[in-house]
């Protein structure tokens, strides 16, 4: 019998100091520059906002269990059949890099449901590191989330 992935991750090396890489995911002035276009709020531990994706009219709650400053930001996200868990971690690497690794999990479905669940997660995580690494490192805003289901092909 195979196991199948019930984990979806995501990891980048960014050329930014650590708190410059955490900030990016704490603060939404800068998070929407690469992933979401409004959201509620700052992260804050215990709190909950809602992440806006209006291109896609799409409103997603998140409530924040864990933030450990420069380390980890822990939220559970969405609900129903989506609702999931995700991590976020940070290890600096030298004064000006950092490796981050996002952690997507506890997803809901059917083995087959999951599995895809796991694809689709590690490839928008993928594309959300991509676009930070973009943002960061040049002030380039390359709007991937955005296009990856452009309203001509919706």
């Amino acid at each position: 019998m195979t196991n199948l992935p019930t984990i979806a991750t995501a990891q980048m090396f960014i050329r930014k100091p650590v708190a410059t890489v955490f900030e990016a995911f704490i603060d939404p002035l800068i998070t929407t520059k690469f992933w979401f276009t409004k959201s509620t709020g700052r992260l804050e531990e215990g709190k909950a906002v809602i992440w806006t994706w209006e291109m896609y009219d799409l409103d997603v709650p998140v409530q924040v269990k864990e933030i450990i400053p420069q380390q980890k930001i822990q939220i559970v996200w969405g609900e129903g059949k989506d609702l999931s868990a995700a991590n976020w971690d940070f290890r600096a690497i030298g004064e000006e890099g950092t490796y981050v690794t996002i952690s997507n999990y506890d997803f809901i479905g059917s083995a087959e449901e999951v599995v895809k669940k796991v694809i689709d997660s590690t490839g928008g995580f993928t594309m959300v590191l991509a676009g930070l690494k973009a943002w960061l490192e040049h002030g380039i805003e390359l709007n991937l989330i955005g296009d990856k289901f452009p309203e001509e092909v919706r």
